[in-house]
């Protein structure tokens, strides 16, 4: 009978881990794997599982999950306890609703206080963005675009929020972009933004933004209601 793959075994841990930083190596190596596909959506993670593979007591791992909760990278379930939270499912309209929210104070509070250099940064994810052809790069860059935009807000609360979101995009695009067909229209929203930005006009920022947002969440709705895509959620 052939053994059903474990995904922790993708893991792979390079010596013992300093206990003051056992708790953040956990986090980002965990955040990592999660963000790439390695640990799937539904996948359970177990505690002592953990501080087998990582050496460590369960305390680190303990706080470690919490983070990655707070980010809702996980869920806690009833039996299963810390389990790989699902990708944007049916409720894509009321994630992007509150993404827009979010990531319009965000670029409000950001816009006065980023300088030339944030301007290029945010240009160089686009041009990077532009040439890119590898899936799970364009989700990391789309992300990194978007924080460049917002990072000098100085809530960081909101920002940890904003990030969140951003994060739950990238891990969706890694693993759809391709079959949703979304390419250069993104681009040129991001252009368009990026000069709003720099001309420091917020409230034309802001409804580039919310057009921006409101078109990924109609082309997601879409995709998601396809028999293609549902099957490709039920895989994961």
């Amino acid at each position: 009978m052939t053994q059903k793959p474990k995904p922790l075994h993708s893991i792979k841990v390079d010596g013992p881990i300093p206990a003051h930083l056992a708790r953040s190596v956990i986090e980002e190596t965990l955040r990592s794997a999660i963000l790439d596909g390695r640990l799937p959506c539904g996948t359970a993670l177990r505690q002592q599982d953990l501080a087998d593979l990582f050496g460590v007591s369960r305390m680190p791992v303990r706080e470690a999950l919490r983070q990655l909760e707070a980010q809702e990278l996980l869920s806690v379930t009833a039996h299963k306890g810390a389990v790989v939270a699902p990708l944007i499912q049916g409720d894509a309209t009321e994630t992007y609703e509150l993404r827009i929210l979010l990531e319009s104070e965000a670029m409000r509070q950001s816009i006065p206080l980023l300088t030339a250099a944030d301007h290029a940064r945010a240009s160089a994810y686009i041009e990077e963005l532009e040439a890119q052809h590898d899936y799970t790069e364009i989700g990391r860059l789309n992300r990194l675009f978007h924080m460049a935009l917002y990072s000098k807000a100085p809530n960081q609360r909101l920002l940890r929020l904003v990030e969140d979101g951003l994060n739950e995009e990238e891990r969706f695009l890694r693993f759809n972009l391709e079959a949703m067909g979304l390419g250069k229209l993104s681009q040129d929203d991001h252009r368009a933004m990026l000069q709003a930005v720099q001309d420091r006009d917020t409230d034309r920022s802001i409804k580039l933004l919310e057009q921006h947002l409101n078109r990924g969440v109609e082309v997601i709705t879409r995709y998601l209601a396809t028999p293609a895509a549902q099957s490709r959620q039920a895989a994961r």
